[in-house]
Protein backbone atom coordinates (compact mmCIF):
# COMPACT_ATOMS: atom_id res chain seq x y z
CA UNK A 1 0.00 0.00 0.00
CA UNK A 2 1.10 3.56 -0.80
CA UNK A 3 -0.44 6.43 1.17
CA UNK A 4 -0.86 10.05 0.08
CA UNK A 5 -1.63 13.01 2.32
CA UNK A 6 -3.34 16.27 1.37
CA UNK A 7 -3.22 19.35 3.59
CA UNK A 8 -5.89 22.03 3.12
CA UNK A 9 -5.19 25.41 4.76
CA UNK A 10 -8.76 26.67 4.80
CA UNK A 11 -10.31 29.75 6.36
CA UNK A 12 -11.98 27.99 9.28
CA UNK A 13 -9.39 25.27 9.80
CA UNK A 14 -6.50 23.19 8.49
CA UNK A 15 -7.38 19.66 7.38
CA UNK A 16 -5.01 16.76 6.76
CA UNK A 17 -6.32 13.76 4.83
CA UNK A 18 -4.63 10.42 4.14
CA UNK A 19 -5.84 8.27 1.23
CA UNK A 20 -4.96 4.88 -0.20
CA UNK A 21 -3.16 5.56 -3.48
CA UNK A 22 -4.56 2.36 -5.00
CA UNK A 23 -8.18 2.31 -3.88
CA UNK A 24 -8.67 6.04 -3.33
CA UNK A 25 -10.36 5.44 0.03
CA UNK A 26 -9.87 7.71 3.02
CA UNK A 27 -7.65 6.18 5.70
CA UNK A 28 -7.48 9.00 8.24
CA UNK A 29 -8.27 12.68 8.57
CA UNK A 30 -7.95 15.45 11.12
CA UNK A 31 -8.96 19.10 11.25
CA UNK A 32 -7.68 21.84 13.53
CA UNK A 33 -9.65 25.04 13.70
CA UNK A 34 -8.41 28.55 12.93
CA UNK A 35 -9.62 31.84 14.35
CA UNK A 36 -10.69 34.71 12.11
CA UNK A 37 -10.06 38.26 13.33
CA UNK A 38 -12.10 41.27 12.18
CA UNK A 39 -10.44 44.28 13.87
CA UNK A 40 -12.36 46.77 11.70
CA UNK A 41 -15.49 46.54 9.50
CA UNK A 42 -14.57 44.83 6.24
CA UNK A 43 -11.24 43.55 7.57
CA UNK A 44 -10.38 39.84 7.89
CA UNK A 45 -7.04 38.65 9.23
CA UNK A 46 -5.36 35.52 10.58
CA UNK A 47 -2.09 34.77 12.31
CA UNK A 48 0.20 32.79 9.92
CA UNK A 49 1.82 31.02 12.86
CA UNK A 50 -1.55 29.38 13.42
CA UNK A 51 -1.40 27.93 9.88
CA UNK A 52 1.92 26.30 10.76
CA UNK A 53 0.78 25.02 14.15
CA UNK A 54 -2.56 23.70 12.88
CA UNK A 55 -0.93 21.95 9.91
CA UNK A 56 1.56 20.17 12.15
CA UNK A 57 -1.12 19.21 14.65
CA UNK A 58 -3.35 17.81 11.90
CA UNK A 59 -0.41 15.92 10.34
CA UNK A 60 0.55 14.47 13.71
CA UNK A 61 -3.02 13.35 14.38
CA UNK A 62 -3.25 11.67 10.97
CA UNK A 63 0.10 9.95 11.54
CA UNK A 64 -1.14 8.64 14.89
CA UNK A 65 -4.32 7.30 13.32
CA UNK A 66 -2.36 5.59 10.55
CA UNK A 67 -0.24 3.79 13.12
CA UNK A 68 2.43 1.54 11.55
CA UNK A 69 1.07 2.39 8.10
CA UNK A 70 2.63 5.86 8.42
CA UNK A 71 5.82 4.36 7.00
CA UNK A 72 3.98 3.93 3.70
CA UNK A 73 3.31 7.66 3.18
CA UNK A 74 4.79 8.45 -0.24
CA UNK A 75 3.85 12.09 -0.71
CA UNK A 76 2.23 15.18 0.78
CA UNK A 77 0.31 17.77 -1.24
CA UNK A 78 -0.79 21.29 -0.31
CA UNK A 79 -3.88 23.38 -0.97
CA UNK A 80 -5.55 26.33 0.68
CA UNK A 81 -7.49 29.57 0.53
CA UNK A 82 -6.67 31.72 -2.47
CA UNK A 83 -5.60 35.40 -2.54
CA UNK A 84 -4.62 35.66 1.15
CA UNK A 85 -1.31 37.51 1.65
CA UNK A 86 1.34 36.22 4.07
CA UNK A 87 4.13 38.83 4.12
CA UNK A 88 7.66 37.88 5.22
CA UNK A 89 10.91 39.79 5.68
CA UNK A 90 14.33 38.88 4.25
CA UNK A 91 14.85 36.38 7.08
CA UNK A 92 11.52 34.73 6.22
CA UNK A 93 9.92 35.98 9.41
CA UNK A 94 6.24 36.91 9.40
CA UNK A 95 5.81 40.71 9.40
CA UNK A 96 2.08 40.94 10.18
CA UNK A 97 -1.15 39.02 10.26
CA UNK A 98 -2.29 37.63 6.93
CA UNK A 99 -4.89 39.68 5.05
CA UNK A 100 -7.58 37.27 3.86
CA UNK A 101 -9.39 36.71 0.59
CA UNK A 102 -12.65 37.98 2.14
CA UNK A 103 -11.11 41.26 3.34
CA UNK A 104 -12.68 44.25 1.55
CA UNK A 105 -10.51 47.18 2.68
CA UNK A 106 -8.86 47.64 -0.74
CA UNK A 107 -11.53 49.34 -2.87
CA UNK A 108 -9.32 52.40 -3.45
CA UNK A 109 -6.39 50.20 -4.44
CA UNK A 110 -8.53 48.30 -6.94
CA UNK A 111 -9.51 51.62 -8.51
CA UNK A 112 -5.83 52.58 -8.70
CA UNK A 113 -4.96 49.32 -10.46
CA UNK A 114 -7.77 49.73 -12.98
CA UNK A 115 -6.76 53.34 -13.60
CA UNK A 116 -3.12 52.34 -14.16
CA UNK A 117 -3.87 49.47 -16.53
CA UNK A 118 -7.37 50.04 -17.87
CA UNK A 119 -9.75 47.15 -18.46
CA UNK A 120 -7.98 46.29 -21.69
CA UNK A 121 -4.67 46.03 -19.83
CA UNK A 122 -6.19 43.82 -17.15
CA UNK A 123 -7.78 41.62 -19.81
CA UNK A 124 -4.53 41.33 -21.73
CA UNK A 125 -2.09 40.81 -18.86
CA UNK A 126 -4.03 38.93 -16.15
CA UNK A 127 -7.49 38.14 -17.55
CA UNK A 128 -9.36 39.26 -14.44
CA UNK A 129 -10.92 42.39 -12.97
CA UNK A 130 -9.26 44.20 -10.06
CA UNK A 131 -11.32 42.96 -7.12
CA UNK A 132 -10.82 43.52 -3.39
CA UNK A 133 -10.26 39.85 -2.69
CA UNK A 134 -7.14 39.51 -4.84
CA UNK A 135 -3.61 39.73 -3.45
CA UNK A 136 -2.12 42.65 -5.37
CA UNK A 137 -4.55 45.27 -3.99
CA UNK A 138 -3.62 44.10 -0.49
CA UNK A 139 0.05 44.84 -1.19
CA UNK A 140 -0.77 48.33 -2.42
CA UNK A 141 -2.80 48.89 0.76
CA UNK A 142 0.21 47.86 2.87
CA UNK A 143 2.49 50.18 0.92
CA UNK A 144 0.10 53.08 1.52
CA UNK A 145 -1.02 52.45 5.11
CA UNK A 146 1.92 50.57 6.68
CA UNK A 147 4.97 51.98 4.85
CA UNK A 148 7.50 51.07 7.55
CA UNK A 149 6.42 47.45 7.48
CA UNK A 150 6.22 47.48 3.68
CA UNK A 151 9.84 48.68 3.49
CA UNK A 152 10.88 45.42 5.18
CA UNK A 153 8.71 43.14 3.03
CA UNK A 154 10.79 40.69 1.03
CA UNK A 155 8.42 37.84 0.18
CA UNK A 156 4.67 37.31 -0.28
CA UNK A 157 3.24 33.79 0.01
CA UNK A 158 -0.18 32.20 -0.04
CA UNK A 159 -1.18 30.28 3.14
CA UNK A 160 -0.46 26.84 1.66
CA UNK A 161 2.94 28.07 0.46
CA UNK A 162 3.79 29.36 3.93
CA UNK A 163 2.94 25.94 5.34
CA UNK A 164 5.08 24.42 2.58
CA UNK A 165 7.99 26.64 3.68
CA UNK A 166 7.63 25.50 7.29
CA UNK A 167 7.51 21.83 6.24
CA UNK A 168 10.37 21.83 3.73
CA UNK A 169 12.39 25.03 4.18
CA UNK A 170 11.79 25.78 0.48
CA UNK A 171 10.04 28.80 -1.07
CA UNK A 172 7.65 28.43 -3.99
CA UNK A 173 4.08 28.50 -5.19
CA UNK A 174 2.08 26.90 -7.99
CA UNK A 175 0.52 28.40 -11.10
CA UNK A 176 -3.09 28.08 -9.88
CA UNK A 177 -2.50 30.02 -6.65
CA UNK A 178 -0.28 32.55 -8.43
CA UNK A 179 -3.04 33.26 -10.96
CA UNK A 180 -5.30 34.44 -8.12
CA UNK A 181 -2.97 37.29 -7.13
CA UNK A 182 -3.80 39.67 -10.03
CA UNK A 183 -0.04 39.84 -10.63
CA UNK A 184 0.34 36.65 -12.72
CA UNK A 185 -0.08 36.24 -16.46
CA UNK A 186 -1.98 32.95 -16.61
CA UNK A 187 -1.58 32.58 -20.37
CA UNK A 188 2.21 32.90 -20.12
CA UNK A 189 2.33 31.19 -16.71
CA UNK A 190 4.66 33.91 -15.43
CA UNK A 191 4.54 36.93 -13.13
CA UNK A 192 3.31 39.90 -15.13
CA UNK A 193 6.07 42.51 -15.42
CA UNK A 194 3.73 45.05 -17.12
CA UNK A 195 1.24 44.87 -14.24
CA UNK A 196 3.89 45.08 -11.53
CA UNK A 197 5.65 48.01 -13.23
CA UNK A 198 2.35 49.86 -13.63
CA UNK A 199 1.61 49.75 -9.89
CA UNK A 200 5.19 49.95 -8.58
CA UNK A 201 5.49 46.51 -6.97
CA UNK A 202 8.74 44.53 -7.28
CA UNK A 203 8.72 41.15 -9.01
CA UNK A 204 11.22 40.00 -6.35
CA UNK A 205 8.44 39.86 -3.77
CA UNK A 206 6.92 36.81 -5.43
CA UNK A 207 8.23 33.23 -5.28
CA UNK A 208 8.95 31.05 -8.30
CA UNK A 209 5.77 29.40 -9.59
CA UNK A 210 5.48 25.96 -11.15
CA UNK A 211 3.13 23.04 -11.79
CA UNK A 212 0.88 21.91 -8.96
CA UNK A 213 2.28 18.39 -9.19
CA UNK A 214 5.94 19.49 -9.02
CA UNK A 215 7.97 18.78 -5.88
CA UNK A 216 8.46 21.85 -3.68
CA UNK A 217 10.87 20.06 -1.33
CA UNK A 218 11.00 17.20 1.15
CA UNK A 219 9.77 16.90 4.72
CA UNK A 220 12.50 18.22 6.99
CA UNK A 221 13.91 15.88 9.62
CA UNK A 222 12.93 18.08 12.57
CA UNK A 223 9.36 18.41 11.27
CA UNK A 224 9.15 14.68 10.57
CA UNK A 225 10.12 13.91 14.17
CA UNK A 226 7.58 16.43 15.41
CA UNK A 227 4.64 14.95 13.47
CA UNK A 228 5.67 11.29 13.52
CA UNK A 229 6.26 10.75 9.78
CA UNK A 230 9.38 9.58 7.94
CA UNK A 231 11.77 12.35 6.90
CA UNK A 232 12.35 13.01 3.21
CA UNK A 233 8.75 12.57 2.01
CA UNK A 234 8.30 14.69 -1.14
CA UNK A 235 5.95 17.65 -0.69
CA UNK A 236 4.11 18.78 -3.84
CA UNK A 237 3.52 22.48 -4.51
CA UNK A 238 -0.20 21.67 -4.64
CA UNK A 239 -2.96 23.98 -5.83
CA UNK A 240 -5.41 26.71 -4.92
CA UNK A 241 -8.45 25.36 -3.11
CA UNK A 242 -10.90 25.54 -6.02
CA UNK A 243 -8.42 23.99 -8.45
CA UNK A 244 -7.66 21.22 -5.95
CA UNK A 245 -11.38 20.63 -5.32
CA UNK A 246 -11.94 20.32 -9.06
CA UNK A 247 -9.09 17.84 -9.40
CA UNK A 248 -10.48 15.87 -6.46
CA UNK A 249 -13.82 15.59 -8.29
CA UNK A 250 -12.17 14.54 -11.53
CA UNK A 251 -12.89 17.85 -13.30
CA UNK A 252 -9.70 17.48 -15.32
CA UNK A 253 -10.97 17.36 -18.92
CA UNK A 254 -12.99 19.54 -21.28
CA UNK A 255 -16.72 19.07 -20.85
CA UNK A 256 -16.52 18.62 -17.08
CA UNK A 257 -17.64 21.25 -14.60
CA UNK A 258 -17.93 21.55 -10.83
CA UNK A 259 -20.63 23.25 -8.79
CA UNK A 260 -19.80 23.82 -5.15
CA UNK A 261 -22.70 24.39 -2.76
CA UNK A 262 -20.89 25.69 0.28
CA UNK A 263 -21.43 28.98 2.08
CA UNK A 264 -20.56 30.63 -1.21
CA UNK A 265 -21.32 29.02 -4.56
CA UNK A 266 -18.79 28.21 -7.25
CA UNK A 267 -19.18 27.02 -10.82
CA UNK A 268 -15.85 25.92 -12.30
CA UNK A 269 -15.34 24.63 -15.84
CA UNK A 270 -12.17 22.93 -17.08
CA UNK A 271 -10.69 24.21 -20.34
CA UNK A 272 -7.67 22.97 -22.25
CA UNK A 273 -6.85 26.48 -23.46
CA UNK A 274 -6.61 29.90 -21.87
CA UNK A 275 -9.93 31.76 -22.20
CA UNK A 276 -10.93 35.19 -20.93
CA UNK A 277 -14.61 36.15 -20.86
CA UNK A 278 -14.80 39.52 -22.68
CA UNK A 279 -16.27 41.43 -19.72
CA UNK A 280 -14.25 39.37 -17.18
CA UNK A 281 -17.39 38.43 -15.30
CA UNK A 282 -15.82 34.97 -14.95
CA UNK A 283 -12.43 34.44 -13.33
CA UNK A 284 -9.78 32.96 -15.63
CA UNK A 285 -7.14 30.95 -13.74
CA UNK A 286 -4.54 28.23 -14.22
CA UNK A 287 -5.74 24.76 -13.27
CA UNK A 288 -3.93 22.24 -11.09
CA UNK A 289 -3.70 20.14 -14.27
CA UNK A 290 -0.43 21.08 -15.93
CA UNK A 291 -0.81 23.51 -18.86
CA UNK A 292 -4.60 23.58 -18.41
CA UNK A 293 -7.01 26.28 -17.17
CA UNK A 294 -10.42 26.87 -15.70
CA UNK A 295 -13.17 29.45 -15.84
CA UNK A 296 -14.95 30.17 -12.57
CA UNK A 297 -18.03 32.04 -11.48
CA UNK A 298 -18.63 32.87 -7.83
CA UNK A 299 -21.83 33.76 -6.01
CA UNK A 300 -21.28 35.07 -2.51
CA UNK A 301 -24.30 33.50 -0.76
CA UNK A 302 -25.33 30.02 -1.87
CA UNK A 303 -25.57 27.73 1.16
CA UNK A 304 -25.12 30.97 3.11
CA UNK A 305 -28.46 32.22 1.80
CA UNK A 306 -30.15 29.01 2.90
CA UNK A 307 -28.50 29.28 6.33
CA UNK A 308 -29.75 32.88 6.64
CA UNK A 309 -33.26 31.71 5.75
CA UNK A 310 -33.08 28.89 8.31
CA UNK A 311 -31.83 31.15 11.09
CA UNK A 312 -34.08 34.14 10.34
CA UNK A 313 -37.40 32.76 9.13
CA UNK A 314 -37.51 29.07 10.08
CA UNK A 315 -37.85 28.88 13.85
CA UNK A 316 -40.70 26.39 13.39
CA UNK A 317 -38.58 24.11 11.22
CA UNK A 318 -35.71 24.28 13.72
CA UNK A 319 -38.02 23.33 16.59
CA UNK A 320 -39.59 20.50 14.60
CA UNK A 321 -36.15 19.24 13.62
CA UNK A 322 -35.07 19.21 17.26
CA UNK A 323 -38.15 17.23 18.28
CA UNK A 324 -37.70 14.77 15.41
CA UNK A 325 -33.89 14.57 15.78
CA UNK A 326 -33.65 15.68 12.16
CA UNK A 327 -31.73 18.27 10.18
CA UNK A 328 -33.74 21.52 9.73
CA UNK A 329 -32.40 21.77 6.17
CA UNK A 330 -34.10 18.45 5.40
CA UNK A 331 -37.43 19.83 6.64
CA UNK A 332 -36.99 22.98 4.56
CA UNK A 333 -36.30 20.85 1.47
CA UNK A 334 -39.29 18.61 2.24
CA UNK A 335 -41.55 21.64 2.39
CA UNK A 336 -40.03 23.14 -0.75
CA UNK A 337 -40.73 19.93 -2.65
CA UNK A 338 -44.48 20.37 -2.02
CA UNK A 339 -44.48 23.70 -3.86
CA UNK A 340 -44.65 23.66 -7.65
CA UNK A 341 -41.74 24.67 -9.92
CA UNK A 342 -41.68 28.44 -10.03
CA UNK A 343 -42.45 28.63 -6.28
CA UNK A 344 -45.96 29.97 -6.75
CA UNK A 345 -44.68 33.04 -8.55
CA UNK A 346 -42.20 34.00 -5.79
CA UNK A 347 -38.64 34.89 -6.81
CA UNK A 348 -35.76 35.16 -4.35
CA UNK A 349 -32.66 37.24 -5.12
CA UNK A 350 -29.81 35.73 -3.03
CA UNK A 351 -27.60 38.85 -2.98
CA UNK A 352 -27.29 38.97 0.80
CA UNK A 353 -23.59 39.93 0.64
CA UNK A 354 -23.62 41.76 -2.68
CA UNK A 355 -22.75 39.61 -5.66
CA UNK A 356 -19.69 38.61 -7.66
CA UNK A 357 -20.68 36.75 -10.86
CA UNK A 358 -22.15 38.06 -13.07
CA UNK A 359 -22.80 41.50 -11.57
CA UNK A 360 -19.67 42.37 -9.54
CA UNK A 361 -21.93 44.60 -7.46
CA UNK A 362 -21.18 45.07 -3.78
CA UNK A 363 -24.41 47.09 -3.43
CA UNK A 364 -26.74 44.27 -4.52
CA UNK A 365 -29.30 43.21 -1.90
CA UNK A 366 -31.42 40.16 -1.26
CA UNK A 367 -35.14 40.29 -2.00
CA UNK A 368 -38.34 38.28 -2.15
CA UNK A 369 -40.52 39.42 -5.06
CA UNK A 370 -43.98 38.16 -5.97
CA UNK A 371 -45.44 37.50 -2.51
CA UNK A 372 -49.26 37.37 -2.39
CA UNK A 373 -51.89 36.47 0.18
CA UNK A 374 -51.83 32.96 -1.28
CA UNK A 375 -48.07 32.49 -0.85
CA UNK A 376 -47.21 29.57 1.45
CA UNK A 377 -44.12 28.84 3.51
CA UNK A 378 -43.39 26.01 1.08
CA UNK A 379 -43.38 28.53 -1.79
CA UNK A 380 -40.93 30.76 0.06
CA UNK A 381 -38.66 27.79 0.88
CA UNK A 382 -38.68 26.67 -2.72
CA UNK A 383 -37.99 30.22 -3.91
CA UNK A 384 -34.81 30.34 -1.81
CA UNK A 385 -33.49 27.10 -3.33
CA UNK A 386 -34.54 28.15 -6.83
CA UNK A 387 -32.93 31.60 -6.44
CA UNK A 388 -29.57 30.13 -5.47
CA UNK A 389 -29.84 27.68 -8.35
CA UNK A 390 -30.50 30.53 -10.80
CA UNK A 391 -27.43 32.30 -9.41
CA UNK A 392 -25.26 29.27 -10.19
CA UNK A 393 -26.90 29.00 -13.61
CA UNK A 394 -25.82 32.59 -14.34
CA UNK A 395 -22.18 31.48 -14.26
CA UNK A 396 -22.81 28.40 -16.38
CA UNK A 397 -24.70 30.55 -18.90
CA UNK A 398 -21.62 32.76 -19.37
CA UNK A 399 -19.54 29.67 -20.13
CA UNK A 400 -22.16 28.49 -22.61
CA UNK A 401 -22.03 31.88 -24.34
CA UNK A 402 -18.28 31.40 -24.80
CA UNK A 403 -18.88 27.86 -26.06
CA UNK A 404 -21.42 29.13 -28.60
CA UNK A 405 -18.77 31.57 -29.82
CA UNK A 406 -16.27 28.72 -30.16
CA UNK A 407 -13.86 30.05 -27.54
CA UNK A 408 -14.55 27.63 -24.66
CA UNK A 409 -15.67 24.02 -24.27
CA UNK A 410 -19.35 23.36 -23.68
CA UNK A 411 -19.91 21.79 -20.24
CA UNK A 412 -21.73 18.48 -20.56
CA UNK A 413 -21.76 17.38 -16.93
CA UNK A 414 -21.61 19.13 -13.56
CA UNK A 415 -20.07 17.35 -10.58
CA UNK A 416 -21.46 18.53 -7.25
CA UNK A 417 -19.67 19.13 -3.97
CA UNK A 418 -20.42 20.95 -0.71
CA UNK A 419 -23.12 20.57 1.91
CA UNK A 420 -25.99 21.41 -0.43
CA UNK A 421 -25.08 18.46 -2.67
CA UNK A 422 -26.39 16.11 0.03
CA UNK A 423 -30.00 17.16 -0.64
CA UNK A 424 -31.73 14.91 -3.22
CA UNK A 425 -34.32 17.63 -3.85
CA UNK A 426 -31.71 20.32 -4.48
CA UNK A 427 -29.73 17.99 -6.77
CA UNK A 428 -32.86 17.38 -8.86
CA UNK A 429 -33.64 21.10 -8.92
CA UNK A 430 -30.10 22.00 -9.99
CA UNK A 431 -30.13 19.39 -12.72
CA UNK A 432 -33.23 20.92 -14.30
CA UNK A 433 -32.16 24.55 -13.77
CA UNK A 434 -28.60 24.03 -15.07
CA UNK A 435 -29.88 21.84 -17.93
CA UNK A 436 -26.92 19.51 -17.58
CA UNK A 437 -26.11 16.07 -16.26
CA UNK A 438 -25.52 16.40 -12.51
CA UNK A 439 -23.22 13.90 -10.84
CA UNK A 440 -21.94 12.84 -7.45
CA UNK A 441 -18.52 11.22 -7.20
CA UNK A 442 -16.79 8.72 -4.95
CA UNK A 443 -14.59 11.49 -3.50
CA UNK A 444 -16.32 13.83 -1.06
CA UNK A 445 -13.36 15.31 0.83
CA UNK A 446 -12.96 18.53 -1.17
CA UNK A 447 -9.65 20.32 -1.77
CA UNK A 448 -7.62 18.05 0.51
CA UNK A 449 -8.37 15.11 -1.78
CA UNK A 450 -7.13 17.02 -4.81
CA UNK A 451 -3.99 17.96 -2.88
CA UNK A 452 -3.40 14.28 -2.16
CA UNK A 453 -3.71 13.53 -5.89
CA UNK A 454 -1.07 16.21 -6.58
CA UNK A 455 1.14 14.42 -4.06
CA UNK A 456 0.58 11.15 -5.92
CA UNK A 457 1.96 12.63 -9.13
CA UNK A 458 4.87 14.30 -7.36
CA UNK A 459 5.75 10.99 -5.69
CA UNK A 460 5.62 9.05 -8.97
CA UNK A 461 2.51 7.02 -8.15
CA UNK A 462 0.81 8.52 -11.24
CA UNK A 463 2.10 10.08 -14.43
CA UNK A 464 -0.35 12.99 -14.40
CA UNK A 465 -3.27 14.47 -12.49
CA UNK A 466 -5.84 13.21 -15.04
CA UNK A 467 -4.38 9.71 -14.66
CA UNK A 468 -4.67 9.97 -10.87
CA UNK A 469 -8.27 11.22 -11.08
CA UNK A 470 -9.25 8.51 -13.57
CA UNK A 471 -7.85 5.86 -11.25
CA UNK A 472 -9.33 7.08 -7.97
CA UNK A 473 -12.41 9.25 -8.69
CA UNK A 474 -15.59 7.67 -10.03
CA UNK A 475 -19.11 8.92 -10.72
CA UNK A 476 -21.49 7.23 -8.27
CA UNK A 477 -24.80 8.76 -9.38
CA UNK A 478 -26.07 10.81 -12.30
CA UNK A 479 -29.24 12.80 -12.99
CA UNK A 480 -30.41 13.99 -16.40
CA UNK A 481 -32.55 17.11 -16.86
CA UNK A 482 -36.26 16.84 -17.53
CA UNK A 483 -36.94 19.08 -20.59
CA UNK A 484 -40.40 20.22 -19.52
CA UNK A 485 -39.17 21.27 -16.08
CA UNK A 486 -36.11 22.97 -17.55
CA UNK A 487 -38.39 25.03 -19.79
CA UNK A 488 -40.46 26.09 -16.79
CA UNK A 489 -37.39 27.13 -14.83
CA UNK A 490 -36.01 28.94 -17.86
CA UNK A 491 -39.01 31.27 -17.82
CA UNK A 492 -38.67 32.01 -14.10
CA UNK A 493 -34.91 32.48 -14.42
CA UNK A 494 -35.52 35.17 -17.05
CA UNK A 495 -37.64 37.08 -14.52
CA UNK A 496 -34.94 36.53 -11.85
CA UNK A 497 -32.28 38.08 -14.09
CA UNK A 498 -34.46 41.01 -15.09
CA UNK A 499 -35.26 41.79 -11.46
CA UNK A 500 -31.62 42.50 -10.63
CA UNK A 501 -31.41 45.11 -13.38
CA UNK A 502 -34.77 46.59 -12.40
CA UNK A 503 -33.68 46.95 -8.77
CA UNK A 504 -29.94 47.74 -9.06
CA UNK A 505 -30.39 51.50 -8.64
CA UNK A 506 -32.77 50.99 -5.71
CA UNK A 507 -30.18 48.72 -4.02
CA UNK A 508 -27.66 51.57 -4.10
CA UNK A 509 -30.22 53.95 -2.61
CA UNK A 510 -30.95 51.50 0.20
CA UNK A 511 -27.22 51.21 0.88
CA UNK A 512 -27.06 54.97 1.30
CA UNK A 513 -29.97 54.95 3.73
CA UNK A 514 -28.41 52.10 5.72
CA UNK A 515 -25.11 53.97 6.00
CA UNK A 516 -26.68 57.26 7.09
Amino acid sequence: MSILIGIDVGTSGVKALAIDATAGSTLASATHELDLETPHPGWAEQEPEHYRAAARAALAEVATRLGPRRRKVRGIGLTGQMHTAVVLDAERRVLRKAILWCDTRTTAECARIEQALGRDGLRRHVGNLALEGFTLPKLLWLARHEPELWSRAALVLMPKDYVGLTLTGEVGTDDSDASGTLAFDSAARAWSEPVLRAVGVSRDLFPAAGPSTAVLGTLREAVARDVGLPAGIPVARGAADNAAAAAGLGVVRDGRAMASLGTSGVVLVHTDRHVVEPEMRLHSFCHAVEARYYLMGVMLAAGGALRWYRDTLCDGEKLAAELRHADPYELISEAASTSRPGAGGVVFLPYLMGERTPHNDAHARGAFVGLTARTTKADVSRAVLEGVSYGLADSLSLVRELAAAGTAPAPTEVRLTGGGARSPFWRRLLCDVLEASVCLTSSTEGPSYGAALCAGVAAGCFASLPEAADALVHVTSRLEPEPSLSARYRDTAAVYRALYHDLAARFRELGGIDAS
